[in-house]
């Protein structure tokens, strides 16, 4: 019986131990969509976004093509989502910046997170953040401009798994 515990116990940390869960609160995003030709470009866009009841409002800035999500409180939605709903009303994201706060300990270079479904990758990270809101810019492939891509596959060849386009895993950078 006592051996019976004690491989339980054992399983249990290595459980707890390999895989660094956390919790995110993303407060807003903003999306520089490309392609708008223009205003009921923006109001497409404006009406994709909005259908989401996690969506509390929209700030748009139609000289720079970017629109500002904000959630409504301990609400949020992964990038993907956001993206599709762009990419939906007929055009595509040439940047996205998260708002958001990590709760866990630290956040170095080339460190994982997974919060629910989403795997968080950070690279590049020049100083380490702690339990503070701070901005992050995804460098995902359809996140970024083809050619800004093409060029970040170079720059983060050290990543070997940043050039390989997985569902549900983001690669960000603090700004």
């Amino acid at each position: 019986m006592k051996t019976l515990n004690i491989k339980f116990i054992a399983a249990a940390l290595v459980l707890l131990l390999t895989g660094v869960n956390s919790y995110a609160q993303t407060t807003k995003v903003e999306i520089m969509a490309t392609g708008l030709t223009c205003s009921m470009c923006s109001n497409a866009i404006n009406k994709q976004l909005k259908s989401y009841a996690e969506v509390d409002s929209i700030g748009t800035d139609l000289n720079t093509n970017t629109f500002t999500v904000y959630f409504k409180k301990d609400q949020s939605l992964q990038p993907k989502v956001l993206k599709n709903a762009v990419e939906k009303a007929g055009f595509f994201v040439g940047s996205m910046v998260l708002t958001t706060k990590f709760h866990t300990d630290k956040i170095e270079d080339n460190t994982t997170l997974k919060v629910d479904d989403a795997t968080y990758n950070f690279i590049d990270i020049k100083n380490p953040v702690a339990h503070a809101e701070a901005k992050y810019r995804i460098l995902n492939k359809g996140f970024v401009t083809q050619k800004e891509y093409k060029k970040l596959l170079k720059s983060y060849s050290k990543y070997p798994t940043y050039a390989v386009e997985t569902e549900n895993e983001y690669y960000l950078k603090a700004l």
